[in-house]
């Protein structure tokens, strides 16, 4: 027999025990898209405390509508090893280029990710970062409704020894941190570049090029860094993003190991 309240104590129960858990992170990704979902696997894999938070009800990104709804995606052969690690089936084409199904390849890495200790939290909005002794140290979040519907609800704190905005296009946090901060960040002008039209073999290679820390533990990975430091886009070719990924990986694990909160 069910009991509807029993129900509702395991849901309360198992979202405040991820919850509680991530009060205090090694590392916050803001955006579960591919670069963020990869960088956060690899330091999930060696055992760091990781969340991710994604404002939309399905994590992924722009990964699951593939080209204009088309839910075929193209991969560069420099790529196709990290999708190997997920498991993800590849199409091979010649010339180095590589194709797969958008919506299994967003699955796995959803499911990696989550099997591989990754907590994500979507439907949730990151409005601000903490910003204690000249360096970033954590994120504030509320509810996505509650943003969304302008109403008068305060957001709660979380403590991060780096911070990642891999939020796509509008590097939203990035651009907050700039507007509320005035800080100088490590980009061409100190500022935020903005994005540059299409161009998808500059664009590749600026995505990886611009995954860096931007400022003091706060990083920028995928188009969010192509947008921060002027690069180009390059529309629906995953491969610099997988690869944002992985370097985003390589520097957030270096900089949690130097670092307290």
């Amino acid at each position: 027999m069910l009991d509807d309240t029993k129900i509702s104590e395991l849901i309360i129960d198992g979202y405040y025990k991820k919850l509680k858990e991530s009060l205090h992170l090694d590392a916050a990704i803001v955006g579960a898209g591919p670069s963020g979902l990869v960088a956060a696997t690899l330091l999930a894999k060696d055992g760091f405390n990781i969340a991710v938070y994604e404002t939309k009800l399905a994590p992924g990104g722009g990964m699951w509508s593939g080209g204009m709804m088309f839910n075929e995606i193209v991969i560069q052969k420099e790529a196709i090893d990290i999708l190997k690690m997920f498991n993800v089936q590849l199409v091979e084409h010649g010339e180095g280029y590589y194709t797969c199904d958008s919506v299994e390849c967003t699955a796995a890495l959803i499911n990696t990710a989550i099997k591989s200790g990754v907590k994500i939290f979507n439907l949730i909005k990151v409005v601000d970062t903490i910003f204690k002794e000249d360096k970033v140290c954590g994120l504030v979040i509320n509810w996505m409704p509650v943003e969304y519907m302008e109403l008068h609800v305060d957001p709660i704190a979380i403590y991060s020894k780096v911070v990642m905005d891999a939020t796509g296009h509008p590097a939203e946090l990035a651009n907050t941190l700039v507007r509320k901060a005035g800080v100088k960040l490590n980009t061409p002008t100190g500022g935020f570049e903005g994005e540059k039209p299409m161009n998808a073999e500059i664009g590749e290679k600026q995505t990886v090029e611009n995954t860096k820390e931007i400022y003091k533990n706060f990083f920028v990975s995928g188009m969010a860094a192509n947008g921060v430091c002027g690069g180009f886009r390059m529309g629906p070719i995953f491969g610099g993003m997988l690869l944002s990924g992985e370097k985003a990986y390589s520097l957030m694990k270096e900089a949690i190991k130097r670092n307290k909160y």
